[in-house]
């Protein structure tokens, strides 16, 4: 296990690496910084297209519109909801299975990720293996049951379950001790309440692979950028939502996440309509943010953390949105000239991070949206008491030492599916 981060009342495991996309990568520095400065090796690997989607197993599914439904069930399952009537209910399954892949090193972590739309009575179980250097393979290992909505199925992990070379921390799966996968594999079972015709329909499955280094402080890497460059997100407070719906984890210091996250959903013009937060208490300002808290709540975990969890609720509304590692701000400074804000997860004790409107933070999610023309971070900061004091300016270095050796610069990255990816990271 990591280091700790507190997203509301629970304690989970934090995941360490850092990001590549689809293709491996050696652990050298990014250009102008110093090795120390690189957190790991990582691979970034999705399935999103028919092409893609046919390269896998298909048990019962269908391939169609760049998407996997069911189409024919190949199995059935009894399932009692722990957080729902207490009933038993039968669903009709179907499976697509991953091919295996590589990412070309040994790695100690692997956070999945994916877009859906589950209708009422359906849901998703996404799970993940990994396969060690000597030939052993881990059992699959489940890492969410989610559905989009509440009212048929409470989205939930599943806790540890480290009866062989990993383990499970919430959204993550870590290997254990020295141990390290050199393959790993993804399966979604795809579940319909039985003797009904809806499906779940999956856009996009993937997971970000890591190799954790041991190391500590990082050296702060040189900008990219030579002007201010800042992008127009709104500003969401989670402070404002204090004591909030209890049995979504009360708003306040828990919320930083679904905040975080319904700031970027906002910034692309989309999110829920009026008529899906009419359930919010009419007394409550930005209601739009007791949604996201609602619909990324893990309860298990008890907590509207879950960085899967988190970037899946944003694909409800047509966007594209994983979790993945950066390896330092100058990756970061690409995505926001690509017009992409980013949520961040940090972590600082106190006097570490100059202006913060929280002395400290065992795990801390805001969205990085510009930079100065010294390179010093743009941020929108949910944990401001109120929205007008959200956007703040962070010291890059002080900011790299709270991302980079805390979380490895873990990121949700939301776009719109027209929105191009930094040529780096596609």
């Amino acid at each position: 296990m990591g280091l700790v981060r507190y997203m509301g009342r629970g304690v989970v495991a934090l995941a360490l690496a850092t990001q590549c996309l689809a293709q491996p990568t050696p652990a050298v520095a990014e250009p102008g910084t110093d090795r120390r400065a690189s957190a790991g090796r990582i691979d970034l690997h999705r399935w999103s297209t028919d092409a893609a989607w046919r390269s896998g197993d298909r048990d019962g599914v269908a391939v169609q519109a760049d998407s996997i439904q069911i189409r024919k069930p190949v199995g059935a399952r009894v399932y009692r909801d722990p957080y729902g009537d207490g009933r038993r209910r039968h669903y009709d399954v179907s499976r697509w299975t991953s091919p295996w892949v590589t990412p070309g090193f040994g790695l100690s972590e692997l956070v999945a990720s994916w877009n859906a739309t589950t209708p009422a009575g359906t849901w998703l179980e996404v799970q993940a293996r990994g396969r060690l250097h000597s030939g052993g393979t881990g059992s699959w290992d489940v890492l969410g049951r989610w559905a989009d909505g509440d009212r048929t199925f409470h989205r939930t992990t599943f806790g540890a379950q480290g009866d062989d070379y990993s383990s499970v921390n919430v959204d993550t799966l870590a290997t254990n001790g020295t141990r390290r996968y050199t393959a790993w594999q993804l399966r979604v079972t795809l579940l319909r309440q039985a003797g009904t015709s809806r499906t779940p329909t999956v856009t996009s499955l993937g997971a970000v692979a890591s190799q954790v280094p041991h190391q500590g402080g990082v050296a702060t890497s040189k900008t990219s950028v030579h002007r201010r460059i800042e992008l127009d997100v709104p500003r969401y407070s989670q402070m404002i939502h204090r004591g909030e719906y209890p049995q979504w984890d009360a708003g306040g210091e828990a919320w930083c996440s679904p905040t975080s996250t319904a700031m970027v959903v906002a910034y692309w013009g989309t999110g829920p309509t009026p008529k899906q937060y009419a359930w919010v208490d009419d007394s409550y300002a930005q209601p739009w943010v007791d949604h996201a808290a609602r619909h990324t709540f893990d309860y298990r975990y008890d907590g509207a953390g879950n960085w899967s969890f988190n970037t899946a609720y944003a694909g409800r509304f047509g966007l594209d949105a994983f979790v993945t590692r950066l390896r330092s701000l100058r990756t970061a400074e690409r995505y926001i000239r690509g017009g992409i804000p980013l949520v961040a997860s940090i972590a600082f004790g106190a006097g570490a991070l100059d202006g913060t409107p929280i002395s400290s933070s065992a795990g801390h999610l805001l969205v990085i949206r510009g930079f100065t023309k010294r390179g010093d971070v743009i941020v929108n900061d949910p944990a401001a008491a109120r929205a007008g004091g959200v956007r703040r300016v962070y010291d890059r270095g002080q900011f790299e030492d709270a991302w980079i050796p805390t979380t490895s610069g873990t990121a949700y990255v939301i776009r719109t599916p027209r929105t191009a990816l930094p040529r780096s990271t596609r």
